[in-house]
């Protein structure tokens, strides 16, 4: 990246916000790259001195602006979260804490080669390389930890796993894509589109439960309500019954007299002599 002519006559160094490379990547490698970018950025949002970039070019050399280089994701702990043109080494005083590359092919040599120099020199905690079509790379996902002046393998977990311990994250091959975990919750890192997705399918299926529990307690209300009017009819029921029962009885009762009446009536009259005994 040749310094202009403009630039060198007055004196100015233009740090160029492109390096002027064609972006030629496949929709599977810009996937990746999106991911890694957004979720990490949604996990460290409340973060404020995390930063989370992708594809921004990084001057590591005041003066230089050839000493450049434009990692696909990296996290830098210990700077302002806030939008940059470009990240100035000398003005953040803070190099990446990790990088992420979403290599392929016809990138490796810079990614296992210069890229992997120039991140350790700079001093970048840990580093991964991730081979989304499994072009070259076997395991398609590496990690590295850097020792001194070089990087050493990242050991894989029983799972095949890889810990940032930089990141407290876990690095996880899911049908092939790369996802990151949140070991304390065991939950993948949602990108803010993935997590508003989710409440919106959340209050969804809230609504949705809310209305069930609201027409099953209307029909609850409805049986209730039938099984009251029932009760109150099978009340009226036997209070009609009773009092047919007290009618009955009354009935049978005022019978009765009449015919106790009616026997002495007719004693009476076989024996009128016994009514003048009477005193």
């Amino acid at each position: 990246m040749a310094v202009s002519a403009a630039a060198v006559a007055t004196g100015v160094i233009v740090y160029p916000e492109r390096d002027g490379k064609p972006m030629g990547e496949t929709d599977v490698h810009i996937d990746a790259m999106i991911y890694l970018r957004e979720a990490l950025k949604y996990h460290f949002r409340a973060v404020p001195e995390v930063y989370v970039a992708g594809n921004l070019l990084l001057y590591y050399e005041e003066g230089n602006p050839a000493a450049s280089i434009a990692p696909d994701v990296m996290v830098v702990h210990g700077v302002q979260k806030q939008e940059r043109r470009t990240y100035r080494l000398w003005e953040e005083r803070r190099p990446p804490t990790v990088v992420f590359e979403v290599t392929s092919r016809s990138s490796r040599l810079d990614d296992l080669g210069t890229k992997r120099v120039i991140y350790a020199m700079l001093g970048v905690q840990e580093y991964f390389v991730y081979d989304p079509l499994g072009e070259y790379l076997r395991p398609a996902l590496q990690g590295y930890w850097l020792a001194g002046d070089d990087y050493q393998h990242l050991q894989p977990t029983s799972e095949g796993c890889l810990t940032s311990h930089a990141l407290g994250l876990e690095l996880r091959l899911e049908g092939g894509r790369l996802r990151l975990f949140d070991p304390a919750t065991s939950e993948r890192l949602l990108t803010h589109e993935e997590a508003h997705n989710a409440r919106q399918h959340a209050q969804t299926r809230t609504a949705q439960a809310e209305a069930r529990t609201a027409q099953a307690e209307a029909r609850t209300a409805q049986a209730e309500a039938r099984t009251a009017q029932a009760e109150a009819r099978a009340a009226q029921a036997l209070e009609r019954a009773s009092q047919a029962e007290t009618r009955a009885a009354q009935e049978a009762a005022a019978r009765q007299a009449v015919e106790a009446e009616l026997q002495r009536l007719r004693a009476l009259l076989d024996n009128p002599s016994r009514e003048a005994e009477r005193p």
